[in-house]
């Protein structure tokens, strides 16, 4: 099968699943057929699926973050010792392990194309991340606590790892025990990271977006924890702030070097 093959038996099996879309029509145009696969790859519920499926599945998302085109971390610069500044896509970088801003549940984000990292991740990491995540969560037993981190291969992404953590939710004023929790976030990746023999690890701006986590402030509490840790462990690895926006670059670039 070619790219485009693939795609549609991907959107036909999904679609077989439910009895509901029996009768959806399949649009002929290219993008409007890859924003309904990643809708259906989004509502899927945890759930054993057939090993043709994944292979087919596997072969399509490695093309499809091969044409968005990968970066290597081995390549960027540093802003500092061990600390790097990069901005692009997550999903498309190639280091040991990035971090994912999930929330309680941690399975991902079940709005269809919502543009938030969670569902970005759990999209092209295919529906064994959902399926791995659910995995912890039914041996957990409860929600996942802001603060904490998990960690699952990342699939098909070009990391090996994916690190989940829960991050504050803002409404209004930030308090010191939200920032206590961002905090968290960070040494807990960093921690569960190395214990994993991770050696680069890439970070999202977690908690900055409809969790409502002020940018600046946060990205201060990220600086900060990233530097400390590093000071007081020895550790030499290697930590990348990924950033999307332009507005997020320019407030860690004031912050690093």
């Amino acid at each position: 099968m070619d790219h485009e093959e693939k795609r549609l038996y991907l959107i036909k099996y999904l679609l077989a699943e439910h009895p509901g879309y029996k009768d959806m029509q399949i649009p002929d145009d290219a993008e409007e057929q890859k924003r309904l696969l990643r809708s259906l790859f989004n509502v899927r519920m945890p759930g054993d699926i057939s090993p043709e499926f994944l292979k087919v599945q596997d072969e399509y998302l490695k093309e499809a973050i091969q044409e968005k085109g990968i970066t290597d971390a081995a390549d960027l610069d540093p802003s500092e010792p061990g600390i790097y500044l990069w901005q692009g896509d997550i999903t498309t970088l190639r280091c040991d392990a990035i971090v994912n801003a999930a929330n309680s549940g941690l399975t991902g984000c079940y709005r269809p194309c919502h543009n938030c990292i969670d569902n970005c991740i759990h999209t092209y990491a295919g529906v064994q991340l959902r399926n791995a995540c659910a995995k912890i969560m039914d041996e957990q037993g409860f929600e996942e606590m802001p603060g904490q981190a998990k960690i699952t291969p990342a699939f098909n992404l070009p990391c090996k790892y994916v690190i989940h953590t829960v991050g504050p939710i803002v409404q209004g004023a930030v308090t010191a025990t939200e920032d206590s929790l961002l905090e968290s976030c960070y040494s807990s990746c960093l921690k569960l990271a190395e214990d994993n023999g991770v050696r680069s690890l890439a970070f999202c701006c977690i908690s900055t977006g409809v969790f409502g986590f002020p940018k600046k402030r946060a990205a201060e509490i990220a600086v900060r924890t990233v530097r400390e840790y590093k000071q007081t462990t020895g550790s030499t690895m290697e930590v990348i702030f990924n950033v999307f926006s332009d507005e997020d670059s320019q407030i860690y670039r004031e912050l690093l070097g």
